[in-house]
């Protein structure tokens, strides 16, 4: 299968997902065009599998519509869900989003010596548009982008939102589905109050250098000797 048929069908599926998780969350392309600016043309675009979002546009779809954005690496159907959303302007996330992916994009391929003649030639994306990709003049197609990541040898996650509000939410999530994953009897544990005092002791130790655990469990040894 050609690397172009891969983009084709990897948009197609993106699509679907996204049509799944607008109707999940009982939001209409008018409330789309309202709280986040994108218009009903783009969005079935995006739908229909004819174009395919940047990264940028959906970690804020993601965030929109209250979802973990692995989501749109998986092939599951939605529960109802309802949107959260914070008093941010998520339109100029996108745009600030969008120059900070291209101004990274652009320093790991230079960081494997891949002109963009030559990222052009393997991914069949013309360098005009390449260039407009780094420079943040346009958004980034989220099909291209990961058909552009293994020849520059990185993975999508570099490329997620770290500090922005997306970001910090996207992070809560995967804590909370860390949480869920744990047995049981660990979720028990972690939620009785009395053991909040374990749980921050262990945070400090997670936080010390490997000398000064060392020390401190010889002195621990070393007093369980004196009590003998």
């Amino acid at each position: 299968m050609s690397l172009q048929v891969q983009i084709t069908l990897r948009t197609r599926m993106l699509g679907v997902l996204l049509r799944d998780a607008r109707i999940a969350a009982r939001k209409t392309f008018p409330d789309l065009n309202k709280d986040l600016g994108i218009s009903t043309a783009l969005i079935k675009s995006y739908e229909e599998g004819r174009k395919s979002p940047s990264l940028p546009e959906l970690e804020v779809l993601a965030y929109y519509f209250k979802l973990p954005i692995r989501h749109f690496w998986s092939s599951e159907a939605l529960s109802d869900n309802s949107p959260l959303i914070e008093p941010i302007n998520l339109p100029q996330l996108v745009n600030l989003r969008q120059r900070m992916i291209g101004t990274l994009l652009r320093h790991k391929r230079q960081q494997t010596e891949i002109s963009v003649k030559e990222l052009s030639s393997q991914t069949g994306i013309p360098q005009t548009r390449l260039n407009a990709y780094e420079l943040g003049e346009n958004p980034i197609p989220i099909s291209e982008l990961e058909a552009i990541l293994p020849i520059i040898g990185q993975k999508i996650e570099i490329f997620y939102d770290q500090n922005g509000p997306v970001g910090r939410w996207m992070r809560s999530e995967s804590y909370v589905q860390k949480f869920l994953d744990l047995p049981s009897d660990l979720q028990a544990f972690i939620c009785l109050p009395g053991n909040q005092v374990y749980l921050e002791l262990a945070r400090q130790l997670s936080e010390l250098p490997i000398e000064k655990i060392n020390t401190v469990a010889q002195s621990l040894h070393e007093l369980v000797n004196l009590q003998k």
